[in-house]
């Protein structure tokens, strides 16, 4: 308690003063107190009852001097005291033994003390003094030069006593006021009016502040007040006064299993008592003081003991067992050594283990000791910082003399990378050792894995993918593809698809009938990767129309959640298949002869209908095939194959040496196969042991290699021959004369030297690689296929390109990275070409990208080639004609047009036109660029979340909900017809429904069910596309959460033509709104009452609209930020809960109540 904040002269001590009356507090202040010390009888003996408090030990530290402050350390088992001269004195443990004395101050009391970690604080009347427990001083703070926010509060006149919780700071006024001020700014809060005289001494706890003090009595002065304030913290009000038997001069929560007070008089009457209960007489004890007054009380911080502070000199030390412990946690305190005479202990030179350096040896020669270092080695050396990033050096522009520049992140935020050179070259630093020596015999090419290559996740939060980061994975425009749905294993073979021209440019001319069509969805996939500028998209429409293709049910491409979630997946064997089932799957629909069409007017792909197939031209190769039996009858068939599989060679050498081969060699033999079988023959009547053997008419534009590294056998092999081929590149290399060193600027020179960079060799760059970047392919009429390799920068000859040679360059490695901790995934390495880069970035060059999902990377050319089979196995490779392009139409006709609108059949059966819910566009109606279009979505839920719960109570999403679209509705945003529906579609779904989300979405069991349903059912297909119309034409979508929407629908729409209405009534850091309370605040409407409806959403979203463009019009940004600071102010008294508007208790809508009569015009 800060007793003399009452007046500056009340610090000073006055022996002259009655014993009856305080020493401490102003004579004329009590004129008229009556303090009666025999007011209540205490017995002179107190029996020791178990867990009451009783006198434990008393000492005096300086006889006569009064006690002013008492404090237990926090830290440490010590009992602190100051008295009225300035000398502090600390006692040790509950037996009180004197730890450290010293003098603080030369004349000015010690008014409040403080223990700190590493120190002790004391107040004067001037100075704040922290000082060492032993006594040194630590700093001395003159009060009246040091005016800082932290003492700002003291300037406030006539703060005496200071409190402090987690919620205030609080001040107690010798007016009988208390105030609450902000902890960080000190403004007042609120504040109590507690006592009308004067304020003696409170506390707080919990939710409850209890005060004591003086009341005014007239002309008779102040009076000590026997009713102790107590306030409610939470209400901010006061609760029913407690009447105490003693006259209260200091107050001390001391919670144990109840919020007990402590009250203490000045003679030293002590009482216990509830803050919210009556006082017990039974609850008051008696500290022996020998007739002097209390003048300090503190209570230890285990509630176990109380300290008392008399104007005699002594400390009292009370405690409720005699085992006391003043801290519940106390670190060892430091006591004094004892002096210890100098003597060396016995040594017995006879024992074996007696170490030799414990025996004095002199030095006998001068020789410097081999512990003694030179200066050089123990100079200190700091790492240099590493030079500025030259792209911030080019891009700078400098203001005098500060230089400003974009950053270009190529290094993490607050961290400078200093890797050793030895571990640089390839992986980081993160789990490369394995956590256990078993691990790291057994496996230890499961630690080696670089973090680019790693399998990527989204983390969700509450806000979904709103707050992820994907531009930390992918800096570049390109789109990547999110791996969460089921069956994303093929999200690098589809990127591999679209950066084929000729392919991207045939899906998107597609457009056919069929319902489920890989071709039609992969188009619509390929749109939304054009028209994204690097965010992400997903191929859920796309993987859901795969998973209802037998063929790749039957072909077991289908996988389980639990095969994915488990890593159980043979991840390399599985893409492989898939590029073939997907290359004979397009053929096939684009090859089909279209009839009639689903959509008026959609005519059929001119790539796709003239019987020949664009795929087929592509990646089609004519193969004869000959069987030859032994009887001599030789079998020959045509046809054409679309890749071809690796084969290779047995391994026959009786050491079990892996020869050495050429992958031309290798790829030539797997070309032009020859194998022996068993086969019938239809002249021998039986099956007999045939040569089969295959040969190619022609070269295909795009050739397509599986690797089938699909076990250990053929890892190994592929293994030596990188072996072979980085030896070979090294003898080459050494063969070479050496090239003349060019000079290399000084920049260059000291990253060299700073950060230990090395520029690899060439032949540095052939580690890990057997296949060529380049081949050469000729088809002869005398020796058949030829295959050979062909080096960077060399070209065909005139006389071989005579003769039908043609090079094929690599553009596509698709690799299975091995990682045991997750299971393994799929990336693709693929060379982006220049119309890519021009449509995107526009400039015009090539570069090699790595696509591992969402995460996009650039890479060089030589890391696309490169195999380390621990952990990164070749399943697919392709090889393209140079300059193949030039033979196929690139350009891009919109199959989908305005037909697409008009009116439909419905799938449902009982389905009748009086049920119509909508009026389909007439052709005069058909929409324009920029025109307005109501949208909502609802959606059905196919699997549920799969969600942890951690062990500190948060919940941790692992995968999302996959949810599905079920119903869309489209209202007229202008004309006549304005807010009338035109499109309201309930989409067919064959997959099974885990939640309709009845109450949010209003779908009902059955509605989506053809057989049963009355509502206009439609394909997801169909409405699909007359969305996509309404994207291309320009239309500008106006709606209530359109985010979600999009995405489930999985449409990518321009930013610019969405009106999201949470966004538009929204506050930076801010709750999202709901269409709900929007509806009823601006419009006076009660929406979603009972259950979701998509028209009234939709509807009530192009109203809202409306009026905020009336809302910014009539009065300026500045007043429609009052507007929403209005609505937010409503919604929180509301608990943004919509109520009813019928009833009478004045909360109507601001339409009813006029909240802003200025800019209300409606």
């Amino acid at each position: 308690m800060n007793f003399d904040g009452l007046d500056p002269g009340l610090g000073e001590y006055a022996p002259g003063l009655d014993s009856s009356m305080d020493p401490r507090l102003d004579p004329a202040l009590l004129q008229g107190v009556e303090l009666d010390p025999d007011a209540l009888a205490v017995p002179e003996s107190m029996h020791i009852v178990e867990g009451m408090y009783s006198e434990l030990h008393s000492v005096a530290a300086e006889v006569g001097i009064p006690v002013t402050a008492t404090h237990f350390d926090l830290q440490e088992e010590l009992l602190w005291m100051g008295n009225h001269r300035g000398h502090a004195s600390s006692f040790f443990g509950p037996t009180m033994g004197r730890y450290s004395s010293f003098q603080v101050h030369m004349t000015d009391d010690i008014r409040h003390i403080q223990s700190m970690d590493t120190g002790v604080l004391f107040l004067t009347k001037n100075n704040l003094k922290c000082l060492t427990r032993g006594g040194l001083i630590m700093f001395d703070y003159p009060l009246m030069s040091y005016r800082t926010q932290a003492y700002a509060v003291n300037t406030v006149p006539g703060v005496a006593i200071m409190r402090q919780s987690n919620r205030f700071f609080f001040c107690g006024h010798t007016s009988g006021k208390v105030s609450l001020r902000d902890l960080r700014t000190f403004k007042m809060e609120h504040e109590f009016d507690a006592f009308s005289g004067s304020l003696s001494d409170f506390d707080v706890h919990g939710n409850l502040l209890a005060a004591c003090g003086f009341s005014s009595r007239g002309l008779n002065g102040l009076s000590c007040d026997r009713f102790l304030m107590v306030y409610d913290l939470r209400m901010m009000r006061a609760i029913t006064p407690m009447q105490v038997h003693v006259d209260p001069l200091f107050l001390h929560f001391i919670p144990t299993y109840t919020s007990r007070l402590a009250i203490i008089s000045q003679t030293g009457q002590c009482q216990f008592c509830e803050p919210t209960g009556l006082a017990n007489l039974a609850d008051i004890f008696h500290v022996n003081t020998v007739g002097q007054l209390l003048m300090s009380f503190d209570v230890s911080s285990s509630k176990q003991a109380l300290s008392f502070g008399d104007s005699g000199g002594c400390v009292h030390l009370w405690s409720s067992a005699p085992e006391v412990s003043f801290n519940s946690y106390s670190r060892e305190t430091e006591l004094a050594l004892p002096c210890l005479v100098d003597s060396l202990p016995q040594l017995d030179w006879n024992h074996e283990l007696m170490p030799l350096s414990l025996l004095p040896m002199p030095l006998t020669n001068t020789e410097p000791l081999l512990s003694d270092w030179p200066t050089s080695f123990i100079t200190p050396s700091p790492r240099r910082a590493p030079l500025v990033d030259p792209e911030i050096l080019r891009t700078m522009k400098t203001v005098g003399f500060i230089g400003y520049a974009p950053n270009p992140r190529t290094r993490p935020r607050n961290q400078v990378p200093y890797k050793i050179k030895d571990i640089e070259l390839e992986y980081d630093s993160y789990n490369q050792v394995p956590e256990s020596p078993i691990g790291r015999d057994e496996e230890p090419h499961l630690y080696m894995v670089p973090k680019k290559y790693r399998k990527v996740t989204i983390k969700y939060s509450k806000l979904g993918l709103e707050d992820f980061d994907f531009k930390h994975y992918n800096r570049t425009l390109f789109a990547g593809l999110e791996p969460h749905i089921p069956n994303a294993y093929c999200n690098c073979m589809i990127q591999v698809l679209y950066f084929l021209e000729p392919v991207r440019c045939l899906v998107q001319n597609h457009l056919c009938q069929k319902e489920f069509c890989l071709a039609c969805e992969l188009g619509f996939l390929f749109h939304m990767l054009d028209l994204s500028r690097g965010d992400p998209c997903q191929a859920s429409n796309f993987l859901r129309a795969f998973r209802t293709i037998p063929e790749a049910s039957a072909l077991g491409l289908i996988l389980a959640d639990s095969d994915e979630q488990t890593g159980k997946a043979r991840l390399g064997r599985l893409i492989q298949s898939w590029n073939r089932f997907i290359l004979a799957q397009l053929h096939q629909e684009t090859l089909e002869q279209e009839g009639p069409q689903a959509y008026r007017g959609a005519s059929s792909s001119t790539l796709g209908s003239s019987g020949e197939s664009v795929i087929g031209r592509l990646f089609g190769c004519e193969v004869e095939n000959s069987s030859l039996c032994r009887c001599g009858k030789e079998t020959v068939r045509s046809s054409l194959t679309l890749l071809f599989t690796m084969h290779y060679p047995e391994q026959r050498s009786p050491d079990k040496t892996i020869e050495e081969y050429d992958f031309a060699e290798i790829l030539k033999k797997s070309i032009c196969l020859e194998q022996s079988t068993q086969a019938w023959c239809d002249n021998c009547e039986k099956y007999q042991p045939t040569v089969q053997t295959r040969n190619i008419r022609c070269l295909p534009d795009v050739l397509v290699i599986n690797c089938e590294v699909n076990s250990t056998k053929e890892a190994e092999f592929w293994k030596a021959q990188t072996e072979y081929a980085y030896s070979k590149a090294l003898k080459k290399e050494a063969a070479e004369p050496p090239k003349p060193k060019e000079p290399l600027p000084t920049e260059w020179e000291e990253l060299c030297s700073v950060e230990g960079v090395t520029f690899d060799t060439q032949a540095e760059d052939m580690r890990h690689v057997w296949i060529p970047l380049s081949l050469k392919m000729c088809i002869s009429k005398t020796q058949g296929l030829e295959v050979s390799s062909l080096s960077e920068g060399e070209e065909l000859t005139e006389s071989e390109e005579a003769e039908g040679a043609s090079v094929f360059d690599l553009v596509v490695t698709v690799s299975h990275i091995q990682d045991a901790r997750t299971g393994g995934n799929l990336v693709a390495h693929i060379k982006v070409g220049e119309t890519y880069h021009q449509r995107k970035e526009g400039v015009t060059h090539q570069q090699w990208y790595l696509f591992n999902d969402f995460l996009i990377e650039p890479i060089d050319k030589a890391e696309s080639a490169q195999f380390d089979v621990n952990w990164k196995v070749p399943a697919v490779l392709y090889y393209v004609k140079r300059n193949y392009n030039a033979k196929y139409d690139l350009r891009i006709k919109n199959p989908i047009d305005a037909n697409v609108l008009l009116t439909e059949a419905s799938l449902a059966r009982k389905q009748r036109k009086s049920h119509a819910t909508f009026i389909p566009l007439m052709v005069s109606e058909m929409p324009q660029a920029a025109d307005l279009v109501g949208l909502d979505a609802e959606f059905v839920t196919l699997n549920q979340e799969e969600a942890e719960l951690r062990s500190d109570g948060t919940k941790s999403t692992i995968k999302p909900s996959q949810m599905s679209v079920a119903r869309i509705t489209c209202v007229r945003g202008q004309g006549t017809n304005e807010g009338v529906p035109f499109i309201d579609d309930y989409i067919s779904t064959q997959e099974q429904v885990v939640d309709y989300l009845t109450q949010y979405s209003g779908i009902k069991p059955g509605d989506l069910d053809a057989k049963i349903s009355s509502k206009h059912l439609t394909t997801l297909k169909s409405t699909y596309l007359k969305l996509r119309f309404l994207i291309d034409t320009g239309v500008r979508f106006v709606g209530h959460g359109l985010q979600k929407d999009f995405r489930v629908i999985n449409l990518m729409v321009p930013k610019e033509q969405v009106i999201d209405t949470v966004y538009l009534f929204h506050m930076p850091r801010k709750r999202m709104i709901s269409l709900r309370f929007l509806a009823w605040y601006f419009l006076d409407l009660n929406i979603q009452s009972e259950t979701h409806d998509s028209i009234e959403d939709a509807r009530t979203a192009l109203q809202l609209y409306r009026k905020s463009v009336e809302l910014s019009h009539n009065g300026g940004q500045e007043e429609f930020r009052k507007v929403l600071k209005a609505l937010y102010e409503k919604g929180r008294k509301l608990d943004w809960k919509v109520p009813d508007i019928d009833s009478a208790d004045g909360q109507g809508s601001p339409k009813s109540t006029a909240v802003f009569p200025s800019v209300m015009g409606l």
